[in-house]
Protein backbone atom coordinates (compact mmCIF):
# COMPACT_ATOMS: atom_id res chain seq x y z
CA UNK A 1 0.00 0.00 0.00
CA UNK A 2 1.30 3.43 -0.89
CA UNK A 3 1.46 6.33 1.50
CA UNK A 4 -1.25 8.19 -0.37
CA UNK A 5 -3.56 5.14 -0.30
CA UNK A 6 -3.51 4.72 3.47
CA UNK A 7 -6.86 5.49 5.05
CA UNK A 8 -5.61 6.77 8.41
CA UNK A 9 -2.72 8.89 9.64
CA UNK A 10 -1.36 5.86 11.49
CA UNK A 11 -1.38 3.93 8.21
CA UNK A 12 0.45 6.74 6.42
CA UNK A 13 3.09 6.83 9.16
CA UNK A 14 3.54 3.07 8.90
CA UNK A 15 3.94 3.30 5.13
CA UNK A 16 6.55 6.06 5.50
CA UNK A 17 8.47 3.99 8.05
CA UNK A 18 8.41 0.92 5.82
CA UNK A 19 9.62 2.91 2.83
CA UNK A 20 12.42 4.48 4.89
CA UNK A 21 13.62 1.14 6.30
CA UNK A 22 13.54 -0.46 2.84
CA UNK A 23 15.65 2.39 1.45
CA UNK A 24 18.18 2.02 4.27
CA UNK A 25 18.38 -1.74 3.71
CA UNK A 26 18.90 -1.19 -0.02
CA UNK A 27 21.74 1.26 0.61
CA UNK A 28 23.37 -1.24 2.98
CA UNK A 29 23.17 -4.04 0.42
CA UNK A 30 24.47 -1.82 -2.39
CA UNK A 31 27.40 -0.76 -0.20
CA UNK A 32 28.26 -4.41 0.49
CA UNK A 33 28.00 -5.28 -3.18
CA UNK A 34 29.92 -2.23 -4.34
CA UNK A 35 27.39 -1.24 -7.02
CA UNK A 36 23.70 -0.60 -7.51
CA UNK A 37 21.29 -3.49 -7.36
CA UNK A 38 19.82 -4.79 -10.61
CA UNK A 39 16.19 -4.13 -11.44
CA UNK A 40 13.42 -6.73 -11.47
CA UNK A 41 13.91 -10.38 -10.51
CA UNK A 42 17.70 -10.09 -10.57
CA UNK A 43 17.43 -7.52 -7.76
CA UNK A 44 15.76 -10.06 -5.48
CA UNK A 45 18.33 -12.73 -6.34
CA UNK A 46 21.28 -10.39 -5.65
CA UNK A 47 19.79 -9.25 -2.36
CA UNK A 48 19.20 -12.81 -1.16
CA UNK A 49 22.69 -13.91 -2.20
CA UNK A 50 24.28 -11.11 -0.18
CA UNK A 51 22.04 -11.84 2.79
CA UNK A 52 23.11 -15.49 2.82
CA UNK A 53 26.78 -14.45 2.77
CA UNK A 54 26.22 -12.45 5.97
CA UNK A 55 25.26 -15.57 7.91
Amino acid sequence: MGIENAETEKGRQSARGLRKSAAMEEKKVEAQKGSDLAKGAERFDEHEKLRRQER
